[in-house]
């Protein structure tokens, strides 16, 4: 069960509608399943529509991982560890984080986002390698669409149950993980077989006839 302490916040980011569920996975004070899931539950009760709240998700849960990208662009390593622990990002999982993205490369922007733990932190190693900012938008909402449409649709559909939703959920996360590890795996397969980029010589002069 929800604590009263969360359902007070939620409380608080259900009066203030769409933009509620924007900063409630923005600040992310509460994990987004449960954020995302009483947003459903309230789209089931009509006082929000679905693509509304979709959208709100989407930009809310985008706009968090640009915090964490740009807290490892110009703050570095030694500023997370010095302040991470206020937005619940530990040493451990930084380092697990940079393991993943020197092993796996920008495609795990996308994939780590299904997997428990490095689904946050990934972020930091992408600012603190200054991946394009263009690139991680990209596979950052390829990730945080299907995430909020799951998990709004699953308040919507549990309704005054949407408690459970971390409960009922839980058991598809192992199959979620797999999903994203096979992801990873076909695309690193795809870059080693890719041909190297042809650089282009541009020529500037020539050497005179003899």
């Amino acid at each position: 069960m929800v604590s009263q302490l969360i359902m007070s916040i939620l409380d608080w980011f259900a009066e203030m509608g769409y933009m509620g569920i924007l900063l409630g996975l923005m600040v992310e004070v509460i994990p987004s399943e449960l954020v995302l899931g009483y947003g459903g539950y309230l789209v089931g009760l009509g006082k929000m529509s679905f693509w509304g709240a979709v959208l709100a998700g989407v930009a809310g849960g985008t706009m968090a991982q640009l915090f964490l990208y740009w807290a490892g662009y110009y703050g570095g390593r030694p500023f997370l560890l010095k302040y991470g622990k206020y937005i619940l990002i530990r040493e451990h999982h930084i380092s697990m984080a940079e393991g993943w993205f020197e092993r796996y490369g920008v495609g795990v922007i996308f994939t780590a986002r299904f997997i428990p733990v490095v689904r946050h932190a990934i972020s930091i190693p992408a600012g603190i390698a200054r991946m394009s900012i263009w690139k991680f938008i990209f596979y950052t909402i390829a990730a945080v669409i299907p995430w909020t449409i799951l998990f709004l649709s699953l308040g919507r559909v549990l309704g005054e149950n949407w408690q459970q939703i971390r409960n009922i959920t839980a058991p598809y996360l192992i199959p979620a993980a797999g999903f994203a590890f096979v992801c990873i795996m076909l695309y690193i397969i795809w870059k080693r077989k890719s041909p190297p980029p042809i650089v282009s010589v541009k020529k500037v002069g020539r050497f005179p006839d003899k």
